[in-house]
Order: structure tokens, then C-alpha cells, then sequence
């Protein structure tokens, strides 16, 4: 990944997911990786955090749904140009195609490779820059 990127914001609940994908990320050239284990974490991080490069979220969070948490950011002016990754272990068509209602930009299903979480990355990312700290 390009060494210009700087922040992803990592919503997971699951320990053992969150640092693995965390472990990925830093591995891609992310700076900054901000490990978050709910939905609520998430949301009172993006009230005070400066606007990351990527977001990747899990849709079965143990207090909001993945979902609920993508429209938020699609509602947040500062972010709703943001990248969205939905990683999950859901992985029904109907799944796929709320999370792109929702506003995500991309869907992987759990399990997968390091390599394949690193090409949807790339996928996701095209088009978007880096986004500089103010």
C-alpha cells in the first residue's frame, strides 16, 4: 500500500479479528491504526478523532450493527466520502447488498487470506487520497 496513507479506524469485537486485521493493516503501510471494539467506541472516537483514510467494520457489533454505524459515517459530513470495508462473517447476498445500502464500499466474508483482505483494501482505497491531518 502506498506510504502515505496515514489512519484506519478498526471496528471489530472480537479480539483475536480485531488484531489480526489490525496486524494486516500496519502491515499495508497504515500509520496509524485505531482499534475500536464497538459500535458505541466507535461513534464517541469519530466525535473527536480527525477523519481517517479507511474505515473497516464488522456488521455484528455487540451494540449497534455494522450497518447502523455505516450510515452513521455516511451521514457525518467529514466522512461521508470516507472508505468503508465491511468485513464479516455474514455472507448472504441480502447481507452484501444491505451493507452497500448502508453505504460500504466494499464486502469481504470471514474467513479469508491475508492477501485477499489486502487486495479488497486496494480495491476500496482506489480513487480515494490520503486524507492529511489538520
Amino acid at each position: 500500500m502506498e506510504p502515505q496513507l496515514q489512519t484506519v479506524f478498526l471496528v471489530e469485537d472480537a479480539p483475536f479479528f480485531r488484531k489480526m486485521l489490525g496486524d494486516y493493516l500496519r502491515d499495508m503501510g497504515f500509520e496509524e491504526v485505531v482499534e475500536l471494539p464497538s459500535g458505541r467506541a466507535a461513534l464517541k472516537h469519530l466525535e473527536t478523532a480527525s477523519c481517517p483514510d479507511l474505515v473497516c467494520l464488522d456488521l455484528t457489533l455487540p451494540d449497534i450493527s455494522g450497518y447502523d454505524l455505516c450510515e452513521v459515517i455516511r451521514r457525518t459530513p467529514a466522512m461521508k466520502d470516507v472508505p468503508v470495508l465491511v468485513v464479516s462473517a455474514r455472507d448472504l447476498p441480502e447481507d452484501k447488498a444491505h451493507a452497500e445500502e448502508a453505504g460500504a464500499n466494499g464486502y469481504l466474508g470471514k474467513p479469508f487470506t491475508q492477501e485477499e483482505f489486502s487486495r479488497r483494501v486496494q480495491q476500496v482505497m482506489k480513487g480515494y487520497g490520503p486524507r492529511r491531518k489538520s
